[in-house]
């Protein structure tokens, strides 16, 4: 189908939630229960448990017996309570990182405990609706004591003011509710939003061309077959060329080769192919932390439009992303976070195979 397109339904046995753009897997929601206790995006109240000076940080008891750790240490005391979101996923036996501030997500808003202000997307332009949405913010905090911030997202540039402030004031109680709720022990008191709930608030701008929500609708949109081939290593890159993706307890290793190709320039053809995807890949495979890439060999003097390749393929990126460079021995280093659950780790044996 061309067009934007969300797809509801189910994978792997769980709920989910892929975006396809003109037939295209682009991104690709899975609930991650029953394989990590908190999903990023999950709020709890959390104890101090040990000081980690060394690392500026601290490591703390979380709900269902797991532990995370706070970069951030300023005036913490071991025994203390605090709330947190899980800001990324670990692995087994890792620590979860979760972070000090806290977002309440809605369709059109996210409201800020902690970081006061009103803000307004820089994708919305219009002036006068920039002063109008400013200023439902400013009228919708009035009266509050230790008012948080509010962030109006680009969506909301084709709402109602009825619907953005129903939004807004709904977020407004539950950040007070759960900032309210801030002593006592480990406890989890948001938990992160189902992969429907989610795509309307990440996917909801520009508007989808259409919404799938039939029992069979991700195998009927092609997007069940385009994530079980996720599941595989090999990556073909189109004139025989193809990566290896494996993900290791370390890092995340891609190998890019050039098949029967020996052309002078098939090198720098596949590198360019793997780069322009490299991100989508990542993002709907759920990898992160890092990732080094062994190019296929190529001269050196085309390392600089490689590297803007990558620029341009990795700035859309939602997720923390630095492109490190190149190294000693011609490998190229990035660091990216670790904000989803790996999909390997969601998938059942039988999808393996």
């Amino acid at each position: 189908m061309k067009g934007r397109q969300i797809v509801l339904g189910r994978i792997f046995g769980r709920d989910a939630a892929a975006l396809m753009q003109d037939g295209r897997l682009e991104d690709l929601i899975v609930d991650p229960s029953g394989v990590t206790p908190l999903a990023p995006g999950a709020i709890c109240r959390a104890r101090v448990d040990r000081l980690v000076k060394g690392q500026g940080g601290v490591f703390l008891r979380l709900p269902e017996g797991a532990r995370g750790f706070l970069r951030d240490r300023s005036g913490l005391r071991e025994g203390q309570s605090l709330l947190v979101q899980v800001s990324g996923c670990a692995e087994d036996g890792k620590a979860v990182p979760v972070s000090a501030r806290l977002n309440f997500r809605g369709r059109h808003v996210i409201v800020t405990p902690g970081a006061p202000g009103v803000n307004v997307s820089r994708r919305i332009r219009d002036g006068a609706l920039r002063d109008g949405l400013a200023g439902l913010g400013l009228s919708a905090l009035d009266g509050r004591e230790d008012a948080p911030g509010i962030v109006f997202r680009s969506a909301a540039a084709t709402a109602g003011d009825d619907e953005i402030a129903t939004e807004l004031g709904q977020l407004l109680e539950l950040a007070q509710a759960v900032a309210a709720d801030c002593e006592g022990a480990p406890e989890l008191l948001l938990d992160a939003p189902e992969p429907a709930e989610q795509a309307w608030q990440d996917w909801a701008d520009p508007p989808p061309d259409a919404v799938e929500d039939a029992p069979d609708a991700f195998e009927a949109s092609g997007a069940e077959a385009a994530a079980l081939q996720l599941l595989r290593p090999r990556l073909e890159l189109g004139g025989g060329a193809w990566a290896e993706i494996e993900a290791l307890r370390a890092l995340v290793a891609i190998d890019v080769n050039t098949g029967g190709d020996h052309s002078p320039a098939a090198g720098l053809k596949a590198n360019i192919a793997l780069a322009r995807d490299l991100s989508r890949q990542l993002r709907l495979r759920g990898l992160g932390g890092q990732i080094v890439v062994d190019f296929a060999p190529m001269p050196k003097r085309d390392r600089g439009t490689l590297d803007q390749v990558l620029r341009a393929a990795f700035r859309p990126d939602p997720a923390e992303t630095v492109l490190i460079g190149w190294t000693a021995m011609g490998l190229y280093e990035i660091s990216r976070k670790r904000d989803r659950v790996p999909l390997s780790r969601l998938a059942r044996p039988e999808d393996k195979a």
